[in-house]
């Protein structure tokens, strides 16, 4: 049982580690190459500024991918933690430096909370926010039991899912996940400065879904770039590609040659079909659902005043509005179900159970950009 870590690196994702950890009554230790992030951290409640006295059971290393490496050895040699864990975004790299660098790579695990936010440093931190979400492990062959054991214990302490899979499935599945959409969501709000005087006045709710996360932090998303690069490279070619074949038909359709414009258009039409088949796969109600996602469905009377009705009452419980799907259930009813984070599942049910629906829980599916695979052989220490 974990009872005492260590953070180092009290920006977003390490304060709400911090956070998580010791709203459960684990004792907690910070530390930041900035002093004044550590202290504010601390003021925040996340911990205490102060170096252990005797080794913790976990040191968190919330330290972009490039550090990893020198940080574990360095804290290694230190004797700060009995066990070592990360949460970079890449994987790969940090395994590939703690197996050369640290003095003992069996009692590091490589992992990766799935969750962020666009604001960066510890005054952005939620103890909340990895609630329901998924949290990759990735044991290095040599990873020792205990070391696997207590990274997912703090997942689980955190609200989060423990997913466990390789280092290299993980960095190809967050290239298209994460890396891509960053990039591309940086390259649509750079046009923005480029764009028609005043043209900005005239944003709406999409032009702001689709660059919102491209306030992050330059230089850490520049590190997480680079040290997956070749994945995120062949996601990139895979993208220019279909925006080739976009600015050809594009450029049929605007110019004068009717003979070729039906063809242009079934490339059009055929990338944006593609877009909504895709979009199927992370939205409720799709394969699977959400990543992290749990459902509750209700049975309701397909009479005007009940739906809503039912909505009032599920927002009021903690569901999100726009996680919600509709399917036809028969003859006068309706089936509705709610995508909402495996911690609140049990909840939603019981209150809309209380307020006289039929509401039951449905199984949950966690990463499903994740393939569980065999996790190789550990080496006992």
């Amino acid at each position: 049982m974990i009872r005492a870590i260590a953070v180092i690196g009290t920006g977003l994702i390490g304060t709400s580690v911090a956070l998580a950890a010791s709203r459960r009554g684990v004792t907690v230790f910070l530390s930041d190459r900035d002093p004044l992030a550590a202290r504010t951290a601390a003021a925040l409640g996340a911990g205490r500024t102060r170096p252990p006295a005797v080794p913790v059971d976990l040191a968190v290393l919330a330290v972009p991918p490039s550090k990893v490496g020198a940080v574990l050895a360095e804290q290694q040699a230190r004797g700060l933690a009995h066990c070592y864990t990360d949460v970079a975004s890449v994987k790969v790299l940090p395994e590939r430096t703690a197996l050369s660098l640290a003095p003992d790579p069996s009692s590091y695990v490589g992992g990766h909370p799935m969750a962020g936010r666009e604001r960066s440093g510890p005054l952005a931190a939620r103890a909340e926010l990895f609630e329901g979400r998924p949290w990759a492990l990735t044991p290095s062959p040599l990873t020792s039991p205990t070391a696997l054991r207590r990274a997912r214990e703090l997942a689980v302490l955190c609200g989060a899912v423990p997913v466990v899979t390789q280092s290299a499935s993980h960095d190809e599945a967050v290239a298209l996940t994460s890396h891509v959409p960053h990039l591309l969501a940086s390259l649509m709000a750079a046009r923005l400065s480029g764009g028609p005087a005043g043209a900005t006045r005239f944003a709406g709710q999409g032009l702001r879904d689709v660059t919102r996360i491209a306030a992050g932090d330059p230089g850490l998303w520049g590190d997480i770039l680079q040290a997956n690069a070749p994945a995120v490279a062949g996601v990139v070619r895979e993208v220019h590609a279909d925006l080739s074949r976009l600015v050809a038909a594009l450029d049929v359709l605007s110019g004068p040659d009717a003979g070729q414009r039906a063809g242009a258009m079934r490339t059009m039409v055929d990338l944006l079909d593609r877009g909504v088949a895709g979009l199927a796969g992370i939205r409720p109600g799709g394969p699977g659902g959400p990543a992290g996602c749990s459902r509750v469905r209700v049975a309701v009377a397909d009479r005007a005043g009940e739906l809503p009705r039912l909505l009032s009452g599920a927002v009021r419980a903690g569901a999100d509005a726009e996680r919600v799907t509709v399917e036809d259930a028969g003859p006068g009813r309706l089936s509705v179900r709610f995508g909402v984070a495996p911690c609140l599942a049990g909840r939603l049910t019981a209150a809309l159970v209380a307020e006289g629906w039929d509401a039951r829980g449905e199984n949950s599916v966690y990463a499903e950009a994740y393939e569980e695979g065999p996790v190789r052989p550990a080496v006992r220490t």
